[in-house]
């Protein structure tokens, strides 16, 4: 009897470093591979923003956007459009949100950030959970910015265009500080809610903001989407914050 053949499993030591899954993927034949991440998925207030991103040349420095400071950030995304071999960016407004729920609007977003690198990919890695429907050979990895270079690049492209974005909306609505806490749930950012209400860029869906808008219709413009509707407070779920 001839006995089958099992292609030994690749490993990923954890003193490998941050490009260990991309090296042993691509020792499997398995590239380009693609590194896919959000910011802002805890917010109360402003987008969502979902980043792919293929890498090209190794990149010193790289972590997770979180543990980086922001002039870093700033440095490492500049690093990041100039030098990857593809970079895509998807923007889901808060009325998306309110009406899909955030996890449908994250999974959506990352499919579309994936097609949006708009090549033939070997391999994804998608930082947290799995992402079902993606085009190639997928792997959800558990703080995946921390260990693995292309999503450590997509969280630091999400992060930075997100950041821009709520800088924008800080000249805009200064009374709430987005250029401070770039809309997550802080205790100036409860007190402006408190004295101000929301803003048309909050998220209704979340408990944090579903708390002071019982009742109250809001005029909704988005810079990123150009469209106007009306935002009425009915029954707001129970959101995440």
């Amino acid at each position: 009897m001839t006995a089958l053949y099992r292609p030994r499993p690749s490993v990923v030591r954890r003193d490998s470093g941050l490009y260990g899954y991309e090296r042993a993927l691509a020792r499997r034949g398995l590239t380009p591979v693609a590194g896919v991440d959000e910011a802002g998925r805890g917010a109360c207030a402003g987008p969502l923003v979902v980043a792919a991103v293929v890498l090209g040349r190794e990149i010193d420095g790289l972590s997770d956007s979180k543990l980086l400071t922001e002039a870093v950030r700033e440095r490492l995304y500049d690093r990041i459009v100039a030098t990857a071999k593809a970079v895509s960016v998807v923007v889901v407004p808060p009325q998306d949100i309110d009406s899909r729920g955030l996890h449908k609007c994250n999974v959506a977003g990352m499919r579309r950030a994936v097609a949006g690198l708009g090549s033939d990919l070997g391999y994804i890695l998608v930082d947290g959970f799995p992402v079902p429907g993606l085009p190639a050979p997928s792997l959800a990895v558990w703080k995946g910015d921390q260990v693995a270079a292309c999503m450590a690049a997509a969280s630091i492209v999400a992060k930075v265009t997100r950041d821009r974005m709520m800088h924008s909306l800080d000249e805009i609505y200064p009374q709430y500080g987005f250029a401070v806490h770039k809309g997550y749930v802080t205790p100036g950012h409860r007190r402006a809610l408190a004295v101000h209400g929301p803003s048309p860029h909050h998220r209704f869906s979340f408990v944090t903001v579903a708390r002071v808008t019982r009742g109250i219709e809001i005029r909704h413009a988005s810079p990123w989407t150009g469209q106007d509707e009306d935002m009425r407070e009915n029954e707001v779920g129970a959101g995440v914050v």
